[in-house]
Order: C-alpha cells, then sequence, then structure tokens
C-alpha cells in the first residue's frame, strides 16, 4: 500500500482491515467510460466486495454541437456523478484523468490513480496512413485545442474541424467520410479491442498529450477512509508522481480544455522528466515548448516540478488563463 499525500490528503497505510462488504461506482454511460468502470469493479470484486455500477449521462455527454472551451469545460464530465457521491448514491466514481478538472469542489478529492495505459495519441484514417500522407487542406477532425496547435505545427495546411461525441461516435463520423482522419487518444481504442483503427500512434515529440492521458482516476468524498482504504491497493505510484506534475503545470497555468496546453511526465528510477507546451490558436502563432528533469520523492515535489515547467512557459511567452 501507499503512503503519501496528495491534496493535503494523507493516503494511509494502514494495516486495518476495511468493514466495507459493497461498494457502488458512479460512471458515464458510453462505453469507454463504462470498460474503466468494469475493470475497476473487477478488480475490487476479487478484493472480496460485491461492486455495482450506477450508470449517468453527463452535461458534457449531452452538449456535442459545440466545443466543452465553448461550454464549461472538463467539469462537465464529472458534476452528476460528484452529485451522487455527495448524496450517498455512490461510493466512488471513475474518471479519465484527462477529463478531470485541475482542482475539484471542496469535499471530494482523488482516492487513486491507476497504472496509465499508452499515454499517446493516434492517427485514425480509412484512406491516409500518416498524418503526412494527406493532401493539401485535407479535413482532420479533432475539438482539442491542444490537438489543433500540434497538428497545425506539424501540417500548418490542413483544415481542422471540429469533432465532438463518446468514441464510437467519433468514428462513425470518419466513417462518413467527414474527415479525411480524426486523432484520437491510443489509450481509449486499446481499452475497447479497437487497436485495428490505429494507422499510426504519434511520438511524443510529436503530438505531446494532455495532462493525465491514458490514466484512471477514482474521486471519493472527503471523510471516506472506509473506501480510501481499498482503493489504497488499486493505485500506482509512479503513474501518480507522474500526473501530478502534470497537472500542476494545468493548475499553474489555469488550465482547461480552453486552453491550448500540453503536459506529460516519464519516471526514471528517482527522475521525473516533464515536457510541456502551449501554442497560441492564431494561424502562425507560436509554440512554446519547455522541460526540465529533478529528482522527485514524493507527490508535493512533483507538484512543485510541474509549477517551475509552467513558469518557463511563461517566461518564454505563453499566457496564463485567468479566471473568469
Amino acid at each position: 500500500m501507499l503512503n503519501f499525500f496528495y491534496g493535503g490528503f494523507l493516503i494511509v497505510n494502514t494495516a486495518s482491515k476495511t468493514q466495507l462488504h459493497s461498494l457502488t461506482i458512479a460512471t458515464r454511460e458510453s462505453r469507454l467510460a463504462l470498460w474503466q468502470a468494469h475493470h475497476v469493479q473487477a478488480l475490487l470484486a476479487e478484493r472480496g466486495l460485491d461492486v455495482h455500477l450506477l450508470g449517468m449521462t453527463t452535461q458534457g455527454d449531452q452538449i456535442l454541437d459545440r466545443s466543452l472551451s465553448q461550454v464549461g469545460g472538463k467539469g462537465l464530465f464529472v458534476k452528476e456523478l460528484e452529485v451522487a457521491l455527495e448524496r450517498g448514491q455512490a461510493d466512488l466514481a471513475v474518471h479519465s484523468l484527462k477529463d478531470v478538472p485541475m482542482d475539484l469542489p471542496d469535499g471530494f478529492h482523488l482516492g487513486c490513480v491507476m497504472e496509465r495505459e499508452d499515454p499517446r495519441d493516434a492517427w485514425v484514417s480509412s484512406q491516409y496512413a500518416t498524418l503526412q500522407d494527406l493532401p493539401q487542406g485535407a479535413t482532420v477532425g479533432t475539438s482539442s485545442l491542444r490537438r489543433t496547435v500540434l497538428l497545425r505545427a506539424l501540417r500548418p495546411d490542413l483544415n481542422i474541424e471540429p469533432l465532438r461525441g463518446n468514441l464510437d461516435t467519433r468514428l462513425r463520423k470518419l466513417d462518413e467520410g467527414l474527415y479525411a482522419g480524426i486523432v484520437l487518444a491510443a489509450a481509449g481504442l486499446k481499452r475497447l479491442g479497437l487497436s485495428e483503427r490505429i494507422r499510426h500512434i504519434f511520438e511524443i515529440s510529436e503530438m505531446l498529450p494532455a495532462a493525465g492521458q491514458g490514466a484512471l482516476g477514482i474521486e471519493i468524498k472527503a471523510g471516506r477512509q472506509d473506501v480510501q482504504e481499498v482503493l489504497n491497493e488499486l493505485s500506482h505510484q509512479t503513474t501518480w508522481l507522474a500526473v501530478a506534475a502534470e497537472r500542476a503545470v494545468s493548475r499553474t497555468m489555469g488550465g482547461s480544455c480552453s486552453m491550448p496546453l500540453a503536459a506529460h511526465a516519464t519516471v526514471q528510477g528517482e527522475y521525473l522528466t516533464l515536457l510541456a507546451a502551449w501554442g497560441d490558436l492564431k494561424p502562425g502563432g507560436p509554440l512554446i515548448r519547455a522541460q526540465m528533469t529533478t529528482e522527485v520523492a514524493d507527490l508535493k515535489a512533483a507538484e512543485a516540478l510541474g509549477f517551475a515547467v509552467a513558469q518557463k512557459l511563461i517566461e518564454a511567452g505563453a499566457q496564463v488563463m485567468k479566471p473568469a
């Protein structure tokens, strides 16, 4: 079991046995979200718990005609799940960590970060094997501001159009011929057994991932030490260190889906290397990158590294998003 601080909350390595016999997981009802919830359900069931799912539709799932940056950001994917936690209808909520706001509401915290799947972005196309194979001016689908600025850096001639919806909806729109290709998280495709749809996986140096991409985070209500004790066994410390640094970059920059910001960290031994990038959305605008490597022993040090890398971005001209 792990024993460290996160967001002021001590995750305790305890020998005491939880008295829990059953748990309810709040989850979105998309196929990927349900896969993630079932994955956690199976791991908890192996530990002798009776685990049920509470499927919910969030505002983020309902609003598909506008980008998240226009309608309220990542919180639209978690609000209803947090209400279920607050009311005691559920004990935990499973999220794709890249969809979780950098600062959770009072009374909630991340109880667990699980081992990360492939954090990279994937190129998906019926006709073109790679991004470089596209003809001049081809249409590529993504609603991610991060992916937009990174795609423009690789191919400034492309026509980048919005693409919302769950993973199956995005693939259907591609198959209907609305796009020459689309960019998706490799982790989601792999988790759903759709690896054959991947034509190319971008290197980290080409398409720097979003903070937390590929990792699952489990949110719980503050004070649920009984649930916390169970989740300690699912936590993956190396992943948590990396994503803590990544999310600290976003937090410092005021980041959300309304900011073209990328951050990705890797751990080698006691050292953490963090890369980040910020792009100007104006055509021809600069793409600013920053990188640091330092020894990191705990989450506090990881977050300090994230802050330092964000400061390097700001010093190079990246713009901080101010609170509304």
